[in-house]
């Protein structure tokens, strides 16, 4: 078939650098899940400047694709029918091609044989030419060397066996047949109109004209022997140069239809690159988001949840994957019922709506829903012809409502944070002065009124010294070193040293339970940072736990490549939901005498390192229902020596 002269390569190759620029191949390294295909097959990377530039078929670079590609759902359907087929164009066609050479054959013999019943002399020569013609065509059908579609350089040369095979066989086996039945009331000549279409949609241009013109030899040769038996010589020439000409317009015509079908399949090949690759960052950015996102259609079947969306869903844990329905399970209804309600009414208040999950008794998560909507269409028309009037399809963004409150009461709290670590450092100086001025009284004779009067002013000195001294570890100072650590070394030195200040002794039963993994595992942190917030932790679990043996756990794992967890769970009481909102908030506490900033420095320190820190109940059979994790980023040792043991 043709090939694209010097014009109009360098058009398509300014077109195709302007689309797609200097795109990089990228390996197709994960599955294709969550509303697209991830990562670019092979069938994909097509170079569009190698292919203006070749002299070869326009199908030369028409890749193979296996089967349906995923991301076929962000394409046209033309561009889906284009890449979805079995194979690429050019073995489409290469197969049809030789199928109907093998229909041909057996047709022009059964044609023979058939004549002959009816009384027509047949030629023998023609017949022999048929039954020849006929075995090759539905061997070559059938041959796995030749029916597997060759690579289309193997028909850019006349030498080439497959060219040989098909295109230069029939020119010779038709030809032949013109010549030795020239009267045969089967018009053979119109059967070259085979071989000079295949030659325009399958060789270059130079070669599909070329055969379009030994066509037009053939037969102005053939008109001139016929004239030297004395035929109308006028007649038979323009009969035999019309023919020529209509061979030539065939050759023609097929190399630009083939053409235009190579750009639309290289289009639509570039548009699925595209299509994979945003996809691949659609995932990787909504997988890694904060905020649960779901797709929901009509029937309220989930399509499609990311990580944060399933666990929010979940009691405990995250619920299993997509899809599923959610009205099929009650703790669901009530989301249910609201998404229904939003397609029915076809809005949703911008600022979203809240929406209980009632898990059990006692435990119950309320979400803040915002829903979008994809493009609407007519009720009817999407009910009877979805793929024409577009699905209508709902994206739900949930988030806890405790973490939306907390971070509006976050953003509050930030300037009176900053004033507070001002104020608290002016404080310092006439606090110290107090507590001075208070020890050198203690030095003197004093009454017993006066000392008790001396140890009331030390007592609350020291509680205000505390207090500053507290706010200003949360107060915003030096960026820390983010450092790795060995945290199974450190949980364990923590806790030794921990329990002996609290005079709690380690053993098979003691209060406290720790459970370490068997090798070393590093994180991001700072040492005297982690030992603040688990003396923290510890100290509220103890407070609060039964006397039993174990009723504090303390639990340190890694939780895939990326991130480790340290737990504390403790037996006493369940956190009411009134107290669990403001658990990390500052100045909040349950306690007469606390200060209410513990926790809140742990949320602090934890965030200077990348690590988060929160509140899970556990379940309602679950003896430690209180639990406090940290999940924190892990890091590369230098070495894994092994830690101290608990003593």
């Amino acid at each position: 078939m043709n090939t694209m002269d010097a014009e109009g390569a360098a058009g398509n190759r300014r077109q195709g650098d302007r689309r797609r620029g200097d795109r990089r191949r990228v390996d197709r390294s994960i599955d294709e899940s969550w509303l697209a295909a991830l990562g670019v097959g092979a069938d994909t990377r097509i170079d569009a400047q190698e292919w203006a530039e070749t002299n070869e078929s326009r199908l030369e670079n028409w890749n193979s694709t296996q089967g349906e590609p995923a991301d076929s759902r962000f394409l046209s359907r033309q561009a889906v029918r284009l890449i979805s087929g079995s194979g690429s164009a050019f073995q489409r066609i290469y197969r049809t091609f030789i199928t109907s050479r093998a229909a041909l054959g057996v047709a022009l013999l059964v044609a023979q044989l058939t004549s002959s019943v009816f009384g027509v002399r047949a030629n023998l020569a023609a017949l022999v030419l048929c039954t020849l013609y006929a075995a090759q065509a539905v061997g070559m059908r059938f041959l796995p060397r030749f029916s597997e579609p060759p690579s289309p350089r193997a028909l850019t040369r006349v030498s080439s066996p497959y060219w040989l095979a098909t295109i230069g066989t029939d020119l010779v086996a038709f030809s032949l047949l013109h010549q030795v039945a020239p009267a045969s009331p089967f018009n053979y000549v119109a059967l070259l109109v085979l071989p000079v279409l295949m030659a325009g949609v399958l060789t270059p241009r130079l070669m599909a004209l070329g055969t379009a013109a030994a066509t037009a030899l053939m037969l102005l040769g053939s008109a001139w022997r016929a004239s030297l038996a004395g035929a109308d010589v006028a007649g038979l020439m323009t009969q035999a140069g019309l023919a020529g000409i209509g061979f030539f317009v065939i050759a023609i015509l097929a190399g630009e239809l083939a053409g235009r079908l190579a750009r639309e399949e290289l289009t639509a090949r570039g548009s699925l690159e595209l299509a994979r690759q945003q996809a691949q960052l659609n995932r990787l950015v909504i997988e890694q988001m904060q905020d649960g996102v779901m797709v929901v259609d009509r029937r309220g079947r989930v399509r499609t949840a990311n990580p944060a969306a399933r666990l929010l869903l979940g009691a405990y844990s995250m619920c299993r994957p997509a899809p599923f329905v959610l009205a099929e399970t009650l703790v669901w209804r009530n989301l249910a019922q609201a998404v229904q309600r939003a397609f029915e009414e076809g809005q949703w208040p911008e600022a979203g709506r809240e929406v209980m999950l009632p898990f059990e008794p006692g435990l119950s998560r309320t979400l803040l829903v915002r829903v979008r909507f994809t493009r609407r269409a007519a009720a009817d028309e999407a009910a009877s012809n979805p793929a024409k009037g577009g699905e209508e399809l709902a994206v739900l963004f949930l988030e806890d409502l405790r973490t939306v409150q907390a971070r509006t009461r976050q953003e509050k709290l930030a300037a009176m944070g900053r004033v507070s670590a001002g104020i608290a450092h002016e404080i310092r100086n006439p606090l110290a002065a107090i507590s001075q001025a208070n020890a050198l009284l203690e030095e003197d004779t004093l009454t017993p009124d006066q000392q008790r009067l001396t140890r009331m002013v030390a007592e609350n000195a020291e509680r205000l010294k505390r207090i500053v001294d507290d706010v200003m570890e949360a107060a915003p100072g030096t960026p820390p070193s983010h450092r790795v650590i060995d945290a199974r070394a450190e949980v364990a030195k923590v806790c030794s040293e921990w329990a002996r200040t609290v005079q709690l002794p380690l053993g098979e039963h003691s209060r406290l339970k720790v459970k370490l993994p068997v090798e070393a595992l590093g994180v991001v942190f700072e040492p005297d940072h982690l030992r603040r917030v688990l003396i923290n932790l510890l100290d509220n679990a103890r407070r609060h736990a039964s006397e039993s043996p174990g009723a504090v756990v303390l639990s340190l794992r890694a939780d895939g490549e990326q991130r480790a967890v340290l737990a504390v769970a403790s037996d006493g009481p369940a956190i009411p939901p009134e107290v669990e909102r403001y658990l990390f908030e500052p100045f909040f506490s349950t306690r007469s005498r606390g200060t209410g900033l513990g926790l809140y420095i742990c949320k602090e320190l934890c965030e200077r390192y990348g690590a988060t820190i929160d509140y899970r109940p556990g379940p309602a059979q679950d003896p430690h229902r209180n639990v406090f994790q940290v999940t924190m980023k892990r890091g590369a040792l230098a070495s894994t020596e092994s830690p101290p043991l608990l003593a």
